[in-house]
C-alpha cells in the first residue's frame, strides 16, 4: 500500500548479465541523459486522468505541489529508518516476455525448464527470471524458440506415451532505460512510465539476492535459520524478518528503506500435528471422529462437520512425505493438497498393479502400507490427503508440511494477543532488528548489486524535523497542558459539553453465561450507584439514579426487546435514551446481536460492558467508559483550549473522514464503506453512516456517497451551518495507495461535488461552486519510523518520537505535498507516524495552518487522554466501518461469514463454466450456494432507525 509508485506498474524484474562489455546503446543513453536540458513545461507530477464531466467540478489534472515548509514549534535532529542511495546507474536493461509451454504450466515445472542447461544454453548466463512470463537481462537477443526434453535433461528412459518434451519462446518486449530517473529528479522529464519501469527494476534487482536464500513475501525476507519465532497457536507460528523497499525521495535521490517485518507461516510439523491444532482437537484420533459428516436431525441430509470444514484451511499447503522403505525420489518429491478426503485409510480404495504379472487389485491405502512396506498405519481413521496429481493420495500421518508458507487467513483473538507480545518491540531493540536485516542483507556482498554499480550508505538517514508545540486541553472548567508527554488526567474534570437532555430514560440488562463470570442484580446495583456518582461528577445530568435493572434471557435480540420495554413501562413512558448491556465475556456474535437490534430495530444508543470490569469497578475503568457514555448521549468530553469560538476556522467549515474496511481473505463479507461528518463548529463531533460497498472495493461507490452524505449534508446545514452551505470542505480519506490517488479525485470527490451541486439546485443557496476543497489521504500502511537522538526534546523516556514530531524532508515525496505526523505517545513498542498527502487545496491554506490544525484535533479524540495517531474524522470512520458488521442484513442463526466462502464461491463459478460448455446445468444445490453467494456482496445494510436521531451522534464510538 505505502509504494504506490511501485504498485500502479504490473511488477516488473530485474535482470543483469554479468561481465558484459559495455554496450553501444548504454553508451548513448548516458550521452543522451547528459545533454537532457530542463523543459520549462515539463510537469514533475503524477498528471490524473481526466473524464468528460471533470472540467465542470474544478477538479485538479495533476497531484499538488509543495508549497512550503512548516516554520512553527522547533527544528530536532532525527534519524529515520532509510539510507541514501549513493551511485545508481544509468545503463538499458532488455527485458523479455517468454512463454514455457503453453502458458498454464505449474511453477514448479516451469522452474525445471529454465534451470535446464538446454534452455540456459540457448541464452547465456546472467539472466533474471520471475517464475511465471517475463525475463530480464543487459543482453539484447532477438526472437528464440526452441524444445527442452527433461527426460534427456536428466538422463532418463521416456515413458510410453508420455511426452516430457516443452516449447520455449523467447520474445523482446521493451528497454528500460535507467537514466530517466536522474532526470525525473533533476526536472528534465515527467513522471511516466519509463521512470516508473526504472524504479521498478532497481526495486526487483534487490530482492534477487535475498530470495535465494530466504523466504520471500513481496518486499520482506525471512531467514528460515531464524530462531526467533513465536509459535500461536492453532499450527502457526510468526517469524521476524527484513523488509527494504526503495523509492524516489526528497533531495534529488533514492532512499531504501529498511525496517523489521513480522509474518504468520505454517508451522513445518508433520500433517496429522498440523491437523490436530487447525480444528482444535485434542488428539488425532479425535480429529478423525469429528471429522465424519454429520446428520443434524432425522430430515436433514449429511453434512460436512465443522472440524473437516477448519482442514480446508490445509488446502493448497506444499507437503512432502517420509516414511521407511519410501525411495529417494519419492522423499525429495513436493506435493500440494487438493482436498482432505471424507474417506480415512480403511475406506479408501485403489487399482494397485503388480509389477510383475501385470494384475490389478482392488486394495485400501491401510492394507497398501501394511503388505507393501510393512508400516502399520498410527491412526488410520484421519482423513486421507489428495495430491494435484489425479488419483495421488496419502495417509496424513505420512505427510509433513514444507517450511516457508505464508498463512493466507485471519489468525484468532488468542493468536493476535500473541502475535501483538512477539511483535512489540521498543525503539532500541526495534533499530537493533534493522541493523541485524542490514546484515542479512549484505549490500556491499551482494554480487547483483554490486555488478550493477548501485551503492547504497550503510548510514541511517539523518533529517532536520519539526516539535510542533503542543495545545492545551479545554474542560468544562479547567485546562490541562500536557506538554509533551501526551497525557492528561481526567479525575476532577468536568466534560466540555455533558448529555444534551437529562438521562431519564435508561435501563440496565445482565446477560449471563453459564459458569463464567456471573453477575447478579445486587452487584450490578452497587456498580450503577458508583457509575452515575461518577458520571454527575463529570458534570453529567441524570434525573434517574436508579434505572431498572433485569437479568435477561439467553437470546441477546429478546433481551434488547425486554430491557425497551422495561424502560418505557418503568421511568414515565418515554422511548429509552440509553440501553445498558452487563455481558459475560468478549462474544463478538452477542456484542452485534445487540448492537443491531439497538441500532436498527429501535434507534436507541446502547453501551455494553463486561461482567469481570463491572465486579471490579474501578474509578478509572468508569471515567473511561463515561467518555464514550457521554459522547452517545450528545456531549463532548474536551476540545483543544486557547482558540476562538471557530476553533481553527475562520469560515463555516465541514469535515469528512472515509474509510473502507474490508474482510478477512477467504470471506465473502462484503467491504464496508464508512463516511463522518463533523457536526460542531470545532470538529469535536463527528455522525456517521455505513454501507456495503461491494466484495474488497475500495472506491466508494457514488450511490453510496450520495446515499451516505445527503442527509449528513442536510442535518449539518440545519443544525451547525444556521441554513448555509459549507465555505470550506475537508476530505480525509484513509486506505488508499498512491496508484488510487487519480481514483479518489476523478471518482469520490466528483461525486462529493454533484451532491454539493444538486442540494443547491434544490434549495436555490446559488454558492455551492464557492466551497473550498481541501482533499488528503492519510495512511499508516507504511515502513517509515522515527529515532529521536539521545537527550532530544523530540525523545521520550523510551526513545520513542514525542507527540508532534513532523518530517517533511529526506523520505518524503520529491515535489508532491505529502508529510509525516506523529501526533501520539507510544504506549508500547516503536511510534509508527502517519503519512499524510495533500491532493487537492483550492483553500490554500498555508502549511503551518495545516499540519498544526491536524496535530492539534489529535487532541480532541472523545474517548482518549491522549492525542491519537490519525486525524479524528478517520480514526472514527474506521470505528464506524467495523461497528458496521453488525448491521449486515443476515439473519444471527446463519452464525459468522466462513474462511473459505469466496474459495468456495470460485469453484462454483468453475462448475458452472464447465457445465455451460458441456450443455449441462449446475445442480440445484450448488445453484442456490452461488446465487446465496452472489446476493450477499451486493446486499446492503439494513437502516438504523433515524427517528430520535441516532444517525446525527456518536454511536459507533
Amino acid at each position: 500500500m505505502e509504494d504506490g509508485i511501485l504498485a500502479r506498474q504490473a511488477k516488473i524484474e530485474a535482470g543483469m548479465f554479468l561481465d558484459t562489455p559495455k554496450d553501444p546503446l548504454e553508451e548513448a543513453a548516458k550521452e543522451a541523459a547528459k545533454k537532457m536540458k530542463p523543459d520549462p513545461d515539463a510537469k514533475r507530477f503524477r498528471h490524473l486522468n481526466v473524464d468528460t464531466d471533470t472540467h465542470q467540478y474544478d477538479l485538479p489534472t495533476e497531484c499538488l505541489a509543495r508549497p512550503a515548509y512548516n516554520t512553527s514549534g522547533q527544528g530536532v535532529l532525527i534519524n529515520i529508518n532509510s539510507y541514501a542511495v549513493a551511485k545508481f546507474p544509468d545503463l538499458i536493461v532488455y527485458q523479455y516476455d517468454i512463454l514455457i509451454g503453453s502458458g498454464v504450466e505449474k511453477r514448479g515445472l516451469v522452474t525445471k525448464i529454465w534451470n535446464s542447461k538446454t534452455l540456459q544454453g540457448e541464452i547465456g548466463p546472467g539472466w533474471v527470471f520471475d517464475g511465471n512470463r517475463l525475463g530480464w537481462s543487459m543482453k539484447e537477443i532477438s526472437n528464440r524458440q526452441f524444445t527442452v526434453d527433461l527426460d534427456v535433461e536428466q538422463g532418463i528412459q521416456a515413458r510410453p506415451g508420455k511426452s516430457n518434451s516443452h516449447k520455449v519462446q523467447i520474445r523482446p518486449s521493451t528497454k528500460i532505460n535507467l537514466a530517466a530517473i536522474q532526470a525525473y529528479l533533476n526536472g528534465k522529464m515527467t513522471m511516466d512510465n519509463s521512470v516508473l519501469q526504472a524504479i521498478d527494476f532497481f526495486d526487483h534487482l534487490m530482492r534477487v539476492t535475498p530470495s535465494k536464500t530466504m523466504y520471500a513475501i513481496k518486499r520482506s525476507f525471512f531467514d528460515p535459520k531464524m530462531v526467533k519465532r513465536e509459535r500461536l497457536g492453532g499450527g502457526v507460528e510468526a517469524m521476524k524478518g527484513v523488509y527494504q523497499s526503495i523509492r524516489i525521495a526528497h533531495g534529488g535521490r533514492l532512499v531504501v528503506n529498511v525496517d523489521v517485518s513480522n509474518c504468520v507461516f505454517y508451522g513445518d510439523y508433520p500433517m496429522e500435528m498440523m491437523a490436530t491444532q487447525v480444528t482444535g482437537s485434542a488428539n488425532a484420533l479425535i480429529c478423525g471422529e469429528m471429522s465424519k459428516k454429520v446428520k443434524p436431525s432425522f430430515r436433514e441430509a449429511e453434512k460436512e462437520s465443522l472440524t473437516f470444514l477448519k482442514l480446508k484451511k490445509l488446502k493448497k499447503i506444499r507437503f512432502r512425505v517420509r516414511y521407511r522403505g519410501a525411495s529417494e525420489k519419492t522423499l525429495k518429491q513436493v506435493h500440494m493438497v487438493k482436498e482432505f478426503a471424507q474417506e480415512n485409510c480403511y475406506d479408501w480404495y485403489f487399482q494397485q498393479k503388480d509389477r510383475e504379472t501385470g494384475v490389478e487389485r482392488r486394495t485400501s491405502i491401510f492394507d497398501y502400507f501394511m503388505e507393501k512396506y510393512n508400516i502399520h498405519l498410527s491412526h488410520p481413521t484421519m482423513c486421507v490427503v489428495e495430491t494435484m496429481r489425479k488419483g495421488i493420495a496419502f495417509p496424513m500421518e505420512v505427510c509433513y508440511v514444507e517450511p516457508g508458507q505464508k498463512y493466507p487467513y485471519k489468525i484468532d483473538a488468542v493468536q493476535t494477543a500473541a502475535m501483538i507480545k512477539f511483535a512489540v518491540t521498543r525503539p532500541k531493540e526495534r533499530r537493533e532488528g534493522i541493523e541485524g536485516g542490514l546484515r542479512l542483507l549484505n549490500w556491499e556482498g551482494d554480487p547483483y548489486i554490486r555488478n550493477y554499480g548501485l551503492k547504497i550508505s550503510p548510514n541511517m538517514l539523518e533529517t532536520q524535523a519539526r516539535l510542533l508545540a503542543p495545545p492545551i486541553v479545554q474542560f468544562a472548567k479547567t485546562q490541562q497542558k500536557p506538554g509533551y508527554s501526551g497525557r492528561w488526567r481526567l479525575d476532577g474534570q468536568q466534560f466540555l459539553l455533558p448529555n444534551k437532555n437529562d438521562l431519564i430514560h435508561w435501563g440496565v440488562c445482565i446477560i449471563n453465561s453459564v459458569g463464567r463470570d456471573r453477575l447478579d442484580i445486587p452487584e450490578a446495583s452497587t456498580f450503577i450507584r458508583s457509575f452515575v456518582n461518577t458520571y454527575k461528577g463529570h458534570g453529567g445530568k441524570v434525573s434517574n439514579a436508579n434505572p431498572p435493572i433485569m437479568e435477561g434471557p439467553a437470546d441477546e435480540a429478546k433481551c434488547v426487546t425486554d430491557l425497551f420495554n422495561e424502560i418505557v413501562a418503568k421511568t414515565g413512558g418515554g422511548k429509552p435514551q440509553m440501553m445498558v448491556f452487563l455481558l459475560a465475556g468478549k462474544d463478538s456474535i452477542c456484542y452485534e446481536r445487540i448492537k443491531k437490534s439497538c441500532d436498527c430495530r429501535y434507534g436507541v444508543v446502547s453501551q455494553c460492558m463486561q461482567n469481570a470490569h463491572v465486579k471490579r469497578g474501578q474509578g478509572q475503568y468508569i471515567s473511561n467508559v463515561l467518555m464514550k457514555f457521554n459522547a452517545k448521549l450528545g456531549g463532548t468530553t474536551s476540545k483543544v483550549g486557547g482558540k476562538p469560538p471557530g476553533g481553527h476556522f475562520k469560515v463555516p467549515t465541514m469535515i469528512v473522514g472515509a474509510d473502507v474496511s474490508h474482510a478477512s481473505p477467504g470471506s465473502l463479507q462484503p467491504s464496508m464503506a464508512a463516511l463522518t461528518c463533523s457536526m460542531d463548529k470545532t470538529g469535536c463531533r463527528y455522525a456517521a453512516a455505513c454501507e456495503s460497498n461491494g466484495h474488497r472495493v475500495e472506491m466508494i461507490t457514488q450511490f453510496n456517497l450520495e446515499d451516505m452524505l445527503t442527509p449528513l449534508f442536510r442535518q449539518w446545514m440545519s443544525e451547525t451551518g444556521l441554513g448555509r452551505m459549507p465555505q470550506q470542505f475537508f476530505y480525509f480519506r484513509d486506505g488508499v495507495s498512491e496508484g488510487q490517488f487519480q481514483h479518489v479525485i476523478q471518482q469520490e470527490v466528483k461525486h462529493i461535488k454533484r451532491i454539493w451541486r444538486t442540494l443547491d439546485e434544490s434549495n436555490q443557496y446559488q454558492n455551492y461552486d464557492k466551497i473550498k476543497f481541501t482533499v488528503i489521504v492519510a495512511s499508516k500502511r507504511h515502513h517509515i519510523r522515527f529515532f529521536p537522538k539521545e537527550r532530544s526534546p523530540a525523545a521520550d523516556k523510551n526513545m520513542n518520537p514525542c507527540p508532534g514530531v513532523l518530517v517533511e524532508r529526506d523520505v518524503t515525496h520529491p515535489f508532491e505535498y505529502d508529510f509525516y505526523l506523529n501526533s501520539h505517545s507510544a504506549i508500547q513498542g516503536t511510534a509508527r507516524p502517519t503519512h499524510y498527502h495533500v491532493l487537492m487545496d483550492e483553500a490554500k491554506m498555508p502549511p503551518t495552518e495545516l499540519q498544526n490544525m491536524i496535530y492539534e484535533h489529535c487532541y480532541q479524540y472523545m474517548r482518549s487522554t491522549t492525542p491519537v495517531s490519525l486525524f479524528p474524522a478517520v480514526y472514527y470512520a474506521h470505528l464506524a466501518s467495523k461497528r458496521a458488521v453488525s448491521h449486515e442484513n443476515r439473519p444471527a442463526s446463519s452464525g459468522a461469514h466462513q474462511f473459505n466462502e469466496e474459495q468456495q464461491r470460485l469453484e462454483l463459478i468453475k462448475l458452472q463454466e464447465e457445465a455451460e460448455m458441456t450443455g449441462k446445468k449446475l445442480s440445484k444445490s450448488n445453484s442456490e450456494k452461488l446465487h446465496r453467494f452472489t446476493e450477499a456482496e451486493s446486499r446492503p445494510l439494513l437502516k438504523m432507525k433515524n427517528d430520535t436521531g441516532i444517525m446525527w451522534g456518536m454511536w459507533y464510538i
